[in-house]
């Protein structure tokens, strides 16, 4: 923004709270959750859902285990009225489930919100109406504090009046002033209070006093200062549930949430992945899983991130964010070669899944979300050693030396900077049997067996067929293994000019259960250090096969 353009905004005047007790809370209960995204979130979207996309919408925050969902705003369209009706008639409202329904403090929109209600076992009439002095300005043409309050009275008397006349329906009352966040803290309590004097509230019917952040307008401290103050000085405070409902305006919807509920308050409203007006409503997912993340159940299920996501974008029509807190397709990925590594190593070090979880770089184990491990480490030539190790290992059981580490990793990298791209784990494994596994180029194994007789105790012979340079070449070689008996026969040939300095070998864990993987470091003077990899359903001859693609690597090198 240019300097000029600043001149026409100002500070957002702190609250008077001098003694603030949330900086030294911590949040260690979780709150009651109201979903919005059959409301709020829709009312957000270019083309709003139709009944079937709200139902199956629906269905799936019962399942996640929301209580209170805010279905719409039945007096306002068909669709919405419909929608209720159908719940309803088709006996679709779980049990312990309350339908929370959104109505502006007037008379017919009360009394058609009552219509579409009936037969509802147990609901929430959500009353507004907007209280700050710019809604009462520019929205209400200069209405009055008193004119102001006096809407929310008399909403709130009429909503009492007919609940007391609908049978078989239980109705609580949330009352929300809209744009509390700048309204007069002062006004705004004394409207909750007259609100509160009609509705008469008491420990076992509370209240639910909905303070939204219609419009982020400024920090989240400031944010905990209000709320604070409003629950400090509410009166009946055992009978009332401070409820919070934020966006994200500022980007700051979730921290703003969460020093709410350090400032005192009890319940939260918000969406899934943060749908809704503007920049959106609170991820109620990210605040959820953040408590999670410090050991607080919270009473939703959100163990399958991918399948709610999936529901959501079919429903909505909307797309998750790759950068998505938890839900992003690139928010467990490391490309970095040092966070790859680190996140190897700890994910090396754990020996069961019910330890503390302790892992570089990642807060949460992307499994208890329903997320994949492949995600977590992805290839380009950003990357260091310890991803493609990490991939190979995690994906297709090759447990690489970690001397060998570099070596691999450099000529994956190398193909990564030569396409200009990530490469796919498919794509890895493929780079790494070509360059590394069976290579046979110079020397060609054409027959390898053990022959236990006729040699000393502890010792074996071997007879080879291989072909070198094209030429066919047979030799015996006595070890004391394959390994060894066989780099005795290559001697025999003239072609051994190596040191053998390193191997290793295990069963792969992926793929067939009969395979094995070998790593064989050779080493010649003046050069560096070659490893190559053998399989092979027999652990002997995996060994044979490094022993074979080093050599060729070693000679490839000089």
């Amino acid at each position: 923004m240019k300097p000029q353009n600043l001149q026409k905004y100002c500070p957002f005047p702190p609250v008077e709270l001098t003694d603030r007790q949330w900086p030294d809370k911590q949040i260690t209960d979780s709150p009651i959750w109201c979903s919005v995204d059959l409301r709020d979130g829709n009312q957000a979207l270019a083309v709003p859902m139709n009944v079937t996309q709200k139902l199956e919408l629906f269905e799936l925050l019962v399942k996640i285990g929301f209580r209170q969902i805010e279905i719409g705003f039945p007096s306002a369209s068909q669709t919405e009225f419909d929608f209720v009706r159908k719940l309803v008639d088709d006996g679709l409202i779980p049990d312990g489930v309350q339908l929370q329904c959104l109505v502006q403090a007037r008379e017919h929109l009360i009394k058609r919100t009552f219509e579409a209600l009936e037969g509802v076992p147990n609901a929430i009439v959500h009353l507004y109406n907007s209280t700050s002095p710019l809604q009462r300005r520019i929205t209400f043409g200069g209405a009055s504090r008193q004119q102001i309050k006096n809407m929310a009275v008399e909403g709130a008397a009429l909503i009492k009046e007919m609940a007391a006349l609908t049978k078989g329906t239980k109705i609580d009352l949330e009352y929300s002033p809209e744009s509390f966040s700048d309204t007069e803290l002062e006004f705004a309590l004394d409207v909750c209070h007259g609100v509160m004097d009609v509705w008469q509230p008491t420990v076992d019917k509370p209240i639910i006093l909905n303070l939204p952040a219609t419009v982020e307008w400024t920090t989240p401290n400031i944010h905990a200062d209000q709320i604070e103050w409003f629950c400090r000085n509410v009166q009946q405070r055992n009978c009332v549930h401070v409820s919070l409902h934020t966006h994200n305006d500022r980007g700051t919807g979730t921290a703003a949430t969460e020093l709410g509920l350090l400032a005192g308050a009890d319940r939260v409203e918000g969406t899934l992945f943060g749908n809704g007006e503007r920049t959106g409503n609170l991820d109620i997912a990210t605040v959820a899983l953040n408590m999670n993340s410090h050991g607080i159940d919270t009473g939703l299920d959100f163990s399958d991130v991918p399948a709610a996501r999936e529901i959501y974008e079919r429903c909505t029509l909307m797309s998750v964010p790759e950068r998505h807190p938890y839900a992003g397709d690139l928010v467990f990925t490391a490309f970095s070669g040092s966070h790859q590594d680190a996140i190897k190593k700890g994910m090396d070090c754990r020996e069961n899944e019910h330890q503390l979880w302790e892992v570089p770089y990642l807060t949460i184990d992307p499994e208890d979300i329903g997320r994949s491990y492949e995600a977590i480490i992805r290839i380009n030539s950003q990357s260091g050693k310890g991803g493609v190790a990490y991939i190979l290992d995690r994906e297709f059981g090759f447990d690489l030396p970690k001397p060998m580490q570099p070596q691999v990793g450099g000529r994956i990298y190398s193909l990564a900077d030569k396409l200009g791209r990530e490469l796919s784990n498919a794509e890895i494994r493929q780079a790494f049997l070509d360059e590394f596994v069976n290579r046979e180029n110079q020397l060609v194994l054409l027959d390898y067996e053990i022959d236990h007789q006729d040699v000393n105790p502890g010792n074996v012979r071997c007879r080879a067929k291989v072909k070198h340079n094209g030429q066919p070449m047979e030799a015996t070689g006595i070890g004391n293994g394959p390994i060894n008996s066989f780099v005795n026969a290559l001697e025999s040939l003239g072609l051994k000019d190596f040191k053998l300095s390193d191997y290793r070998s295990h069963a792969i864990n992926h793929g067939s259960d009969a395979d094995s993987a070998a790593y064989i470091l050779l080493e010649k003077e003046g050069s560096a250090g070659i490893w190559g990899c053998g399989v092979d359903p027999s652990i002997e001859l995996a060994g044979v096969k490094a022993l074979v693609s080093a050599w060729n690597l070693l000679s490839e090198s000089v």
